[in-house]
């Protein structure tokens, strides 16, 4: 795959130049890799079925179809997994089976579950507070807060996640791994847990309602490596990526000193993060063996007395979802559905009910396109009642 422009550290990921630079993340900055490890990977059985045609309605009210969706959304692959078996799997832009693409926030959901074995393991108490874990924390905007705000999205650190704003707190946090090094001066934090150190301030009260920040991720990340005893890396190749059975190695941004950048930086393939997903619906299993625990899939699912209001609260009620918990959008708890997601079009689409995943990766020329999620999420439900 080439590129007609140069794309460097300073343009990747403004369109079109992140149509190639999703693909070449390794090209692009220091990354550390998630090892697949020697046993044989998952075996995919295969049942073709042509579902381009399926129709939904759009977030216009128009009718579409999945190839519709498709096309329409800078689509770089598509795969429709049910019962263990792949059903559609299509690349575009240069993909392949075997191609790496950036995850974005994707990459939480991963984290997410290794805290779930943590607490399993009696490392992680939840209702802990983050300074327990993290003293040098205490004199900052973290006073308080508990792992679980960390985990639903509920703290109150004062940090603004507004993509568009090229100001935003999250891009600042970014430039600590090279994302954007028009942000660097001589006074920035030089890692991501110098940038959780420096925050100040707290922009509502604790568990109040659920607030989408990638800083609390990260934050999480540093406090699994206290308590799990390894470097997040290791970690996630040891409990998670490598016992799924993987057909390739993942890979993580990472920062100066090679910390883990799980807010935002993974990029895998396709096919292994249906795996994930057919691990999320299976209850926390793979091939018959339990890497996540299954009731930390079902809290997850589930939520708290505090998971639906706390999301009505939020400025994302506007997606119709049940809550968010364990870096999870649950997108239906009744329904048991569930998405990992990420800007520019990263989804994972989980029905445990229809036995369904969906990947789709994509390279939309902006961080959010509500209409463009809308209308995938639609098209994802259609493919599931079509399948069941």
């Amino acid at each position: 795959m080439t590129h007609p422009q140069p794309i460097t550290t300073w343009n990747w990921n403004q369109a079109p130049h992140n149509r190639w630079s999703f693909q070449y993340m390794q090209a692009l900055f220091p990354t550390c890799r998630l090892a697949k490890g020697d046993a044989s990977p998952f075996a995919f059985a295969h049942e073709p079925m042509d579902l381009s045609g399926i129709a939904y309605q759009r977030s216009d009210g128009t009718a579409g179809t999945v190839e519709q969706m498709i096309a329409d959304s800078y689509t770089d692959s598509f795969l429709v997994m049910k019962s263990g078996a792949i059903v559609t799997e299509q690349y575009f832009n240069g993909m392949t089976v075997d191609s790496h693409h950036l995850l974005n926030s994707v990459t939480k959901s991963f984290l997410g579950m290794l805290a779930g074995i943590a607490v399993h393991n009696g490392q992680l108490d939840p209702e802990a507070l983050v300074t327990d874990y993290l003293p040098e924390l205490d004199a900052s905007a973290w006073g308080g807060t508990t792992v679980r705000h960390l985990l639903d999205m509920t703290a109150g650190v004062d940090y603004g996640e507004d993509y568009a704003d090229r100001d935003a707190d999250f891009w600042h946090e970014a430039a600590t791994v090279g994302w954007r090094p028009d942000l660097v001066n001589e006074s920035s934090p030089k890692t991501l847990f110098d940038y959780a150190k420096s925050l100040r301030g707290k922009d509502q009260e604790d568990g109040s309602k659920f607030h989408y920040r990638t800083v609390t991720t990260d934050v999480i990340g540093i406090i699994l490596e206290k308590v799990m005893g390894g470097s997040l890396d290791q970690l996630l190749t040891q409990h998670l990526w490598s016992p799924m059975g993987p057909r390739n190695d993942a890979s993580i941004v990472v920062d100066h000193v090679g910390a883990v950048y799980v807010g935002a930086g993974m990029s895998a393939c396709t096919r292994d993060l249906a795996l994930f997903g057919n691990l999320m619906i299976g209850d926390g299993a793979v091939g018959g063996e339990q890497i996540v625990p299954a009731e930390w899939i079902q809290d997850t699912m589930r939520g708290d007395k505090t998971s639906s209001q706390c999301y009505l609260d939020s400025d994302y009620a506007v997606f119709g979802f049940s809550h968010y918990r364990n870096q999870v959008w649950v997108k239906d708890s009744a329904g048991e559905q569930m998405l990992a997601l990420g800007i520019h079009g990263q989804i994972i689409y989980m029905n445990k009910p229809a036995d369904v995943v969906i990947v789709k990766l994509s390279t939309q020329p902006e961080q959010v396109t509500l209409e463009m999620f809308i209308d995938a999420f639609a098209a994802m439900d259609a493919i599931a009642a079509e399948l069941t």
